[in-house]
């Protein structure tokens, strides 16, 4: 006979995004769905209550893990939560390697690095949490569920970014790391994904009407068309990515996108910060590249006719050397666009440094404050 839900125990498990930008939009779904997953993953017969919150656990940039822990242990013992799980976008390490997700039975708390779990980070994390939970509620041997019918090891084979579990000798204080090469690489480009390439892209609007400009004044110079014919391929080509490097080189110097060490961020962790930084950006300016070329080569082939090209040029042309000139149009106009940039809304363009976390639209924290900023 199914129990009412008055007769059934209820485990009140809470879910913490730290900081709260990226790790609150994945928060948000799984928080509506978690309940079901628990009561078909780990008991049916449990009133499972998700509570979703930001607030006191505040993001450690130290890589203090262990104090990250402490303060979710204070904060689901304020909130009188039975569980509490922390999603953090914070790269964390562990023995050098980089860590998946951390447990404390004794705090009854654990948190996820979403950078480490890749790409897929909100599937991957449907996956890990109901596990965790598990796995914390036999390590603290509640009696109001079964224990967990896998070991933590089993990890490995259900969560593909979980390599190994460092500390199964100590029940309930367990570390799950990646591997060394596949596990940094899968890290930093959960960063990536973390930063929201997207976001920088479309921030980056002045700098796109800005090259477009300079590319439209281009295209009218006969002197371009020539250069472009008389120039290589692989020339063109260091001149593409020159363009893109001082653009990226541009945006970080003028708008102070560059961390650096000090007591609160070890050198490490400002590596990273600079590596997701740089590979943002640069996805977003090579992305806004791919857009002015095909624009540049639609107003090229519209605005320049034929046969005043072919006088120009003193030869036959086919649509290639459309393309050449949109190439070398392109690359130019890349570099005035950086003068664009200057232009850009500082809190649009500073969004894409990976230490900075704006504060989400409609989202204010539980005591009234703002939340991290990076500076």
């Amino acid at each position: 006979m199914t129990q009412s839900d008055q007769d059934r125990p209820e485990i009140v498990v809470g879910l913490v995004a730290t900081p709260p930008d990226h790790p609150a939009r994945v928060a948000a779904p799984l928080t509506a769905e978690l309940a079901a997953r628990l009561a078909d993953g780990v008991d049916g017969d449990v009133r499972w209550t998700v509570r979703e919150g930001w607030g006191d656990v505040a993001p450690r940039r130290d890589g203090g893990v262990e104090a990250l822990l402490d303060d979710l242990a204070q904060r689901r013992a304020d909130d009188r939560w039975d569980i509490a799980i922390c999603l953090t976008d914070l790269p964390l390490h562990a023995a050098r390697m980089p860590l998946v997700a951390q447990t404390s039975a004794r705090r009854r708390v654990a948190v996820v690095s979403l950078p480490a779990l890749g790409l897929h980070q909100l599937r991957a994390a449907r996956a890990a949490v109901p596990d965790l939970v598990s796995s914390l509620l036999t390590d603290a041997s509640d009696q109001r569920v079964p224990p967990a019918g896998w070991e933590p090891a089993d990890m490995a084979r259900r969560i593909p970014a979980v390599h190994r579990v460092i500390g199964e000798a100590d029940p309930g204080e367990r570390r799950y790391v990646a591997s060394g090469l596949v596990g940094r690489i899968r890290l930093v480009t959960g960063m990536v994904r973390a930063n929201r390439p997207g976001r920088a892209l479309l921030g980056l609007s002045k700098l796109l009407v800005g090259a477009f400009g300079t590319a439209a004044f281009a295209l009218t110079t006969d002197t371009i068309w020539q250069m472009g014919d008389a120039l290589g391929g692989i020339r063109l080509a260091v001149i593409m990515l020159l363009g893109l490097a001082a653009l990226v080189t541009w945006l970080i110097v003028a708008h102070d996108l560059w961390e650096k060490p000090d007591r609160e961020t070890p050198t490490e962790l400002a590596r990273l910060f600079n590596l997701g930084t740089i590979l943002t950006l640069t996805l977003a300016t090579a992305v806004s590249y791919v857009v002015l070329f095909v624009g540049t080569v639609l107003v090229g082939a519209l605005l320049i006719d034929t046969s005043v090209l072919e006088q120009t040029l003193q030869r036959p042309i086919d649509f290639t050397d459309y393309l050449t000139l949109a190439w070398i149009t392109s690359s130019l106009a890349t570099v005035g666009g950086a003068i664009g940039s200057g232009l850009e809304n500082e809190e649009t363009v500073r969004a894409a440094a990976y230490g900075y976390h704006p504060q989400p639209d409609g989202w204010r924290d539980e005591k009234g404050g703002q939340p991290h900023r990076k500076g």
